[in-house]
């Protein structure tokens, strides 16, 4: 009797089922590795639900072995049951092993991708002093942006701030503004972001409209077991111009940024939460800046089915800017037209505030045969005020939903499917009220073999703006007049490993983008500058193609990539602002030098002056192709005890134009060459950290060759008459002056302290150039910013 009560308080709680938690993390970057299993002796292994493992054990000691693709397996031992659940950490087979999600909706090797991929580091977005994620892409190989418009090897132009070829991803679904299609780029939370994906070349079968240049991914840090506290503070000043005119203060603009994260995971509850403020007194008069962001995702798992897993993701920003566009001479280049008074007529300042708020709720299932069922759906409004002038105030609200399905089978292979809906309703005191729809099934198939991968897929888009005619018409081949109302988007790639290290691609794609609401309906002037509206504006659409190598390399801890790309865009139809004569009555285009007998009577009435029906309207103007050639070459690891990280890139391009009517070649400010307007041929960009015991050394450069055609309009006069209208004074003379190109440099020192403390002096454009992004936009000068991180 005794030997059974000893063997009934010992060893009896020993045998009653209880729950393990186990969560598996990159040995580097400690995020989750969503692909892990564990196996336990003589039973069916377990795979994680996104890298976690729930399961009943009865008797301890138990021993694990934890597994994942591309790491070395671990043994876990475990005796005696965890408090707060167990934390594994594997290390890559491969140093600093990349993964991407963007290229497939899964998480891949970066080096089995078909097409040109990029991945910035978040430490590096911490470390350089980055204040909004535009910053941010003007550092990736082949990347720039321009007043806001982004472009993936010369893909787009200025664009008067919308529409746009490069589609942006927060958590896997679209962030663009419903009425301009635009990025927000000071909307992203970048202290919750993992890393940025940058995904070079059409991307429209997965992710549809304005993924035709390219996608820029973010997706957020998620919460581990251990809580994890993040606070970045920092405040910069700028110094003088080199030119004295250029400045206009007596005391030096300032910035401030604080940003606080915070995340946790405790058992089936989840939870992110982050806050930013900024502010920035801007270099240029009248530009500053306010804004303060709430943001996180609340995660759950299913009691009932340890399959489910939902989440519900929410963003809040309320920002006072004021927008500065055109400059009162090429002398005062920090000064807006109309010397920053926003009643004179000439002014081009404005201030506005605006609002963004998007709602993220989703759920991810995996059924019975280990198939992924993910429902993503976003609630995204924004609201722009304007404070000067209430009839530019506008908002939108979009709806979207995505339903993907997917299964992996074989040897890794995989195939993807989905729905996506999407609707836009706009209401704008500036381009009227106006709402569309866009529907998509898609479907692409992964499959692998050996060294071998192939990957092809299929969309279907609709899309339908104010009930009219969809603008997503497809004339069938050979069928006369006969139409589909779906547009079909293709896409076919292909990976070998010709050898460990050593990675073959070659990748080609389609793509369409629609109008925005912005570039259909737009009728408004800026000082000298007047945008006409065009209805009847149609989608552009296009193909990219590549043939591409990535070559590894390894010395010791050291770890290379080179990778070159040969690159074709094209582009039909391609939507730009082009100069035009507009006539007022019959809202149409007018050709001075061969008018209609309304134009005639329209021309020699003088209801109108001359600066009243010139100005710029989208047109489906261009039919262009840009080919060249890509080169990047990232590194990280130990040299002796210099831990050496690199990410460096350049890119030649040729940007030709195919439309050959003399009339939109004459808009040229250089009818002597094809060249695209508002394209480089050359880019290039370097960004180079080592770090030896407590210190760290940066320095960054970013090289664009001159800007060889803007619109003939801006070096012009307006006005042939002695008045002499000029939408940018001075401009032809300073580009004559300025005709080398860019060049700048940053530079960074820090100093950690106890592994949880950095503190930091940053220099940006250390040289103090002065460089333009687009004509009469004449950047920052030297930038000085001291900067504090800390980590709990």
């Amino acid at each position: 009797m005794r030997l059974f009560l000893f063997y009934f308080l010992v060893c009896a709680p020993s045998l009653l089922a209880q729950n393990i938690q186990i969560e598996v993390l990159d040995e580097q970057t400690n995020a989750r590795i969503e692909d892990a299993f564990c196996i336990q002796k003589e039973k069916a292994p377990i795979k994680s639900q996104n890298g976690l493992f729930t399961f009943s054990v009865n008797l301890l000691p138990i021993e694990l072995i934890i597994k994942a693709p591309f790491y070395f397996a671990d043994t876990l031992t475990i005796s005696e049951l965890p408090k707060n659940g167990i934390q594994v950490r594997l290390k890559a087979q491969v140093k600093d092993q990349k993964t991407v999600v963007v290229a497939g909706k899964r998480r891949q090797a970066i080096e089995e991708i078909p097409v040109s991929m990029e991945i910035l580091r978040p430490q590096l977005i911490d470390n350089k002093g980055i204040t909004d994620l535009e910053q941010a892409v003007n550092q990736t190989p082949g990347v720039y942006t321009m007043d806001g418009q982004v472009s993936i090897r010369g893909g787009s132009g200025f664009a008067y701030g919308t529409g746009s070829r490069v589609l942006l991803l927060w958590n896997g679904m679209p962030l663009l503004s419903g009425y301009a299609g635009d990025t927000q780029w000071n909307a992203i939370p970048m202290e919750q972001a993992s890393q940025v994906e940058i995904m070079k070349g059409a991307a429209s079968v997965l992710y549809g409209s304005g993924a035709l240049n390219g996608v820029i991914a973010l997706a957020e840090k998620e919460p581990t077991l251990e809580p994890v506290t993040k606070v970045k503070m920092q405040y910069g000043v700028y110094g003088a111009p080199r030119r004295s005119s250029l400045k206009w203060w007596d005391v030096p603009p300032m910035n401030q940024q604080l940003e606080v994260f915070h995340s946790q995971l405790k058992k089936r509850f989840g939870y992110t939460l982050s806050t930013t403020g900024f502010h920035n007194d801007g270099y240029r008069i009248g530009e500053s800046e306010y804004r303060a962001r709430v943001s996180g995702t609340l995660y759950a798992k299913a009691i009932l089915d340890k399959r489910l897993r939902a989440g519900l993701g929410y963003n809040f920003q309320v920002q006072k800017t004021g927008s500065f566009l055109i400059w009162q001479n090429d002398s005062l280049g920090y000064t807006p037209s109309g010397y920053g008074d926003t009643t004179a007529g000439s002014s081009t300042l404005s201030y506005n505030f605006g609002q963004r708020l998007f709602i993220d709720p989703y759920a991810k299932y995996i059924d019975n045969r280990n198939n992924l069922h993910s429902l993503k759906t976003r609630l995204y409004w924004v609201s722009n005020d304007n404070l000067s002038n209430s009839s530019q105030s506008n908002a939108a609200v979009i709806y979207y939903a995505d339903y993907t399905f997917q299964r992996k089978f074989g040897e890794g292979s995989t195939l993807s499917s989905g729905l996506t809906a999407i609707q836009n309703v706009v209401t704008s005191q500036l381009f009227g009220n106006h709402q569309s729809v866009n529907y998509a099934a898609y479907s692409q198939l992964e499959y692998h073999k050996n060294k071998l991968d192939l990957s092809a897929g299929l969309r279907l888009e609709y899309f339908e703006m104010d009930n009219e005619t969809p603008d997503s018409q497809f004339q069938l081949p050979g069928k006369g007049n006969l139409s589909a109302p779906v547009y079909p988007v293709l896409r076919t790639g292909l990976h070998y490993a010709l050898k460990p290290f050593t990675h073959l691609r070659a990748s080609l794609g389609q793509g369409i983008r629609y109008p925005s609401v912005a570039e259909r309906f737009t009728q408004t002037s800026v000082g000298a500058l007047n945008i006409f509206p065009n209805p009847s504006l149609k989608p552009e659409i296009g193909w990219a193609g590549e043939i591409g190598i990535k070559q590894g390399f390894k010395i010791g801890n050291w770890k290379a990539m080179f990778d070159a790309a040969f690159f074709v865009n094209q582009y039909s139809n391609m939507m730009e602002f082009s100069f035009i004569y507009y006539n007022p009555i019959t809202q149409q285009p007018l050709n001075p030098l061969n008018p209609s007998p309304e134009d005639i009577e329209f021309l020699t009435s003088g209801a109108y002056n001359v600066s009243d029906w010139v100005g710029f309207q989208a047109q489906n103007a261009e039919k262009a192709r840009i080919s060249g050639l890509d080169l990047s070459f990232n590194s990280s690891g130990q040299l002796g005890k210099v831990e050496l990280i690199s990410l460096i890139g350049y890119t030649y391009m040729n940007p030709i134009s195919l439309n050959s009517n003399p009339q939109y070649v004459a808009n040229f400010s250089d009818i002597n060459t094809n060249m695209l307007k508002y394209r480089f041929k050359h880019l290039a960009n370097a960004d180079i950290e080592a770090n030896y015991l407590n210190w760290s050394l940066g320095t960054s450069m970013r090289y664009n060759s001159f800007m060889r055609n803007i619109d003939r309009v801006f070096e012009e006069d307006l006005d042939p008459t002695p008045s002499e209208v000029y939408i940018l004074p001075g401009l032809k003379a300073y580009r004559q002056q300025f005709n080398r190109g860019n060049l700048v440099f940053d530079a960074r020192l820090a100093y950690t302290l106890r592994e949880n403390y950095r503190l930091s002096l940053i220099v940006n454009n250390l040289m103090n150039a002065e460089v333009t992004s687009r004509p009469g936009d004449i950047q920052a000068p030297r930038n000085f910013i001291i900067q504090i991180q800390a980590k709990f």
